[in-house]
């Protein structure tokens, strides 16, 4: 989680569980600075302030800020070297984190970090989250970035916002001008090559050494290349298997002038601008198929990368971050995860200047370009940060409602939202939607919950009192009956669906008096009957309660999931708005 050391109004660091794993740290990185920059960007994301006339390496962008620009933040900083983000966290670390951001009061906890998903009772981060939610917090996470595998989404506790990333409508755009007239669109961060010329291309394929597997050459994999076949070249590489930054540093180790990364099928159009220690320019797989068939074409292909330039109103936007991970839940398929997705792709955010280069040719800037759900979690910690500034007697379950009850499902071209793959992206995918910080902060309606709601909905996990009490604190007495279909979330799950299911949910209405009809987009081969289908509300804080009845029509055979919506409108401009997903037994 964390920090540029100088503007924060307090920065903590916590490793005796580090330490007793792995040893212990030098004296110069212990301490609560960010060694990393991960903790840099992604705190500037949520409460940067305003900065005039930030640059990326000479490229102009304007004014940065974060989500809540005026924000007190402070940092605990729990991870460590070495991992995938360049940091370990121990879980003994981020509970200490955790309590100390509890005690301190802070408002809202962003936490760009998570494992694989298990059961709440054995999650240590689902049990600490809890008891930010008891004390009136929004904890906020990241959904992972192991997509576009279904099932992959963790942090998946119903008390907390778990986000996924999507696009944004501007681009580092570079072009590949091909000596055979072809001009290819990538993206790329600011790297210039050595001259504007042209320079040879090369298939990384045919520049394997003896002993490598052409598919090993191809993905530039470690020790794969020759550098006498590569030197001097733009070297054509394969996206797969080990990260683009990994290839960039074997492409510049075996000599190569710059680097092409190509994707896969799976990853179809969703690049990235990413950071390599060489010019590169990263290209879909349609563009892919277009270099490939030019290099097989000749014994001289050549090509120069443009220095890149930043491009707005993007179309279409957003898109889903193909590395976004997906639902459906695996630990509670009744509650829906992720529950909305943000600006995750593409990031430029203030970066710390001490981390130590991958290679001595890296080079290190104030402000960096990151893609991830580490990047999406933020912007939603910022938005929250909003929503409390103006509505202080919100529950962490109403602004969680009112950011996915407002969120958008189409894009800038007034289509619905697109997976990587250009298809429609579902609710497993996107969630709520994309978020809506304006629309939220006057949602109309909220679905609420307390603390004894989310307690009752462990009494359905079937806990026993001594693990319930892990969560609350002290003694609670499950009800006799209760039924995760009437737990009042803001999406709609029903799972294996068998005859006819009824549904209840509650409405709280946080805006002027009003009255709301329904609208249901039912899912294909589901009937939806919503009783009544008219709420009046006559003062805010009003509660109302619905039923949603569903079965199946007869009219097709269901396999896998389907998906519908709920909405409830007062005829003029507030819309409150529930995904429905289905699965029939």
């Amino acid at each position: 989680m964390v920090y540029v050391c100088s503007k924060l109004i307090g920065a903590k660091h916590y490793n005796k569980g580090y330490q007793a794993l792995y040893g212990k740290l030098n004296a110069s990185m212990n301490s609560a600075c960010d060694h990393n920059g991960h903790g840099s960007h992604t705190l500037s994301i949520a409460g940067g302030n305003f900065v005039p006339n930030v640059s990326f390496n000479r490229v102009w962008m304007g004014t940065a800020k974060g989500g809540s620009p005026r924000a007190r933040v402070a940092a605990y900083k729990v991870c460590w070297p070495p991992s995938s983000i360049g940091a370990q966290c121990d879980i003994a670390d981020i509970l200490k984190g955790f309590e100390t951001a509890i005690h301190d009061g802070a408002d809202v906890i962003s936490a760009s970090l998570g494992g694989d998903p298990i059961d709440y009772k054995d999650d240590s981060l689902a049990i600490a989250s809890f008891h930010a939610v008891m004390k009136g917090i929004t904890v906020v996470f990241s959904a992972g970035n192991y997509g576009p595998e279904p099932g992959t989404v963790s942090n998946v506790a119903p008390w907390v916002i778990t986000v996924g990333a999507s696009t944004i409508d501007h681009e580092f755009q570079s072009f590949l001008h091909l000596a055979n007239g072809l001009h290819l669109k990538g993206l790329s961060k600011p790297k210039p090559l050595p001259h504007s010329g042209f320079y040879t291309l090369i298939n990384a394929a045919n520049a394997k050494v003896e002993n490598a597997t052409m598919m090993d050459a191809m993905l530039c994999d470690q020790d794969a290349l020759d550098p006498q076949k590569v030197k001097g070249k733009i070297l054509v590489c394969l996206n797969g298997r080990l990260d683009r930054d990994s290839k960039g540093i074997n492409a510049l180790l075996a000599g190569a002038a710059g680097m092409i990364v190509c994707n896969d099928e799976a990853s179809g159009d969703n690049i990235v601008a990413d950071t390599y220690v060489l010019p590169a320019i990263y290209i879909t797989y349609a563009d892919g198929v277009r270099l490939y068939a030019y290099l097989n074409s000749t014994n001289s292909a050549l090509g120069r990368i443009i220095y890149p330039v930043p491009a707005i109103d993007i179309e279409p936007a957003p898109l889903l971050g193909n590395f976004s991970s997906r639902g459906p839940n695996s630990i509670t398929p009744e509650i829906l995860k992720p529950d909305i997705t943000a600006p995750g792709v593409n990031i430029i955010a203030a970066f710390s200047e001490d981390v130590q280069p991958v290679v001595p040719y890296s080079t290190l800037l104030p402000y960096n370009i990151l893609s991830g759900t580490s990047m999406s979690c933020p912007h939603v910690a910022g938005v929250v940060g909003l929503l409390k500034s103006v509505h202080p007697d919100w529950s962490p379950a109403a602004i969680k409602s009112a950011i996915m009850t407002t969120a958008s499902i189409r894009d800038n071209r007034g289509h619905p939202m697109m997976n990587e793959t250009k298809k429609e992206a579902d609710p497993f995918s996107r969630g709520a939607g994309e978020i809506n910080p304006n629309q939220a902060i006057n949602p109309g309606l909220v679905y609420n919950l307390t603390v004894n709601d989310y307690l009752d909905f462990l009494c359905t996990r079937g806990y026993n009192k001594t693990i319930i009490q892990k969560f609350s604190g002290q003694p609670y007495k499950c009800p006799r009956k209760s039924s995760i279909l009437d737990f009042n979330y803001p999406s709609i799950t029903v799972h294996k669906l068998k005859g006819t299911v009824t549904v209840t949910r509650r409405l709280t209405n946080v805006g002027p008096p009003s009255t709301y009809t329904v609208h249901v987009k039912s899912p294909a081969g589901i009937s939806v009957d919503v009783k009544p289908n008219i709420l009046a509300f006559g003062k805010k804080g009003e509660e109302q309660k619905f039923e949603l009845t569903m079965k199946a029509d007869g009219t097709r055979v269901i396999k896998g999931h389907v998906f519908g919506e709920l909405v409830w409108s007062n005829g003029k401009y507030l819309h409150v708005k529930s995904p429905i997903v289905v699965s029939v037994a």
